[in-house]
């Protein structure tokens, strides 16, 4: 099948998602968790059916600390996010939740510094800068050509940006933040998104050993058309399983999986459709220059 004729409407597709997506990153940009920002965090387990909300808290919490968030973790599970919580403030806490509910069981208590908070998204930053840059030149150098690597890797930050951007949709729509566990997810989709896309190329450099006669453009038609079944095969058995884990999943993992979920999709696009098309789209250009170094 000549999957290349359509490659400026596979373009334009990938630029209908990640336009908006841009746009809210710009304007609005992610909704960052304390894992970023700084803060305190706590979980605690409420007698069962019991139930907690933001207006019924406030008369309880210290004056020092500034709730940010009330999430419901699980049955009768809440997790409160806000400013930095002392020690005494949090036993202060503690004791105002038990005089209301009767008994409260903390799951989890985490207080992060500005300091650290810094760190580790400078930390994120250099792992997303490496991990392009060694992707880059691993495929430059398995396929003996620049335009392997650089076009995996374009398609690479295209399934970054996507998800980025959908985050940012949802965070400034939803509230949904960003912590660790996206950063885990944006990384996995990192490499996700490369391993279907090598894949692709190497079926590309069998064809080109076997067909020599044929065009390069023939062969990007051919390697996507073996390669497009086993690939959506492989990622629906993924998605299936990230669909079931946000729908039932807690509320902890959720928009982990949600994460997950959309990088796999992209990446299960992107590779056929962006990565091949790019290299078609290299290789024409190539061409034309050299026609017209010719013609001088």
């Amino acid at each position: 099948m000549q999957f290349l004729r359509y490659s400026k409407w596979f373009f334009f597709l990938s630029l209908l998602v990640i336009v908006p997506g841009l746009y809210s990153l710009v304007r609005y940009g992610l909704r960052p968790s304390i894992d970023f920002t700084g803060g305190s965090l706590l979980e605690v387990r409420l007698p069962v059916g019991s139930s907690m909300s933001k207006e019924s808290i406030e008369p309880l919490l210290p004056e020092d600390f500034e709730l940010v968030t009330l999430q419901q973790s699980g049955e009768s599970q809440y997790q409160l996010k806000g400013s930095a919580l002392s020690n005494d403030g949090r036993e202060h806490l503690l004791t105002q939740l038990e005089a209301s509910y009767t008994s409260v069981e903390v799951l989890r208590s985490e207080t992060i510094g500005p300091t650290l908070s810094a760190e580790l998204l400078r930390k994120t930053l250099n792992a997303v800068i490496l991990a392009a840059t060694l992707i880059t030149c691993y495929v430059w150098y398995r396929f003996r050509d620049l335009k392997y690597g650089v076009c995996a890797t374009i398609a690479m930050f295209h399934d970054s940006l996507v998800l980025l951007g959908s985050f940012s949709l949802l965070g400034h729509f939803f509230g949904v933040e960003t912590d660790v566990l996206f950063v885990t997810a944006l990384l996995t989709t990192l490499s996700f998104s490369v391993h279907d896309t090598i894949v692709v190329y190497d079926r590309i450099r069998e064809l080109r050993r076997k067909h020599i006669k044929h065009s390069y453009q023939e062969v990007l038609d051919a390697a996507v058309t073996e390669t497009l079944a086993r690939s959506i095969n492989n990622s629906v058995t993924i998605i299936l399983m990230l669909l079931a884990l946000s729908l039932l999943g807690g509320a902890t993992i959720r928009f982990f999986a949600i994460a997950l979920l959309i990088g796999a999709v992209t990446g299960t696009y992107s590779s056929p459709f962006t990565a091949v098309p790019l290299l078609g789209a290299w290789d024409n250009w190539q061409r034309r220059k050299q026609l017209a170094r010719k013609s001088k």
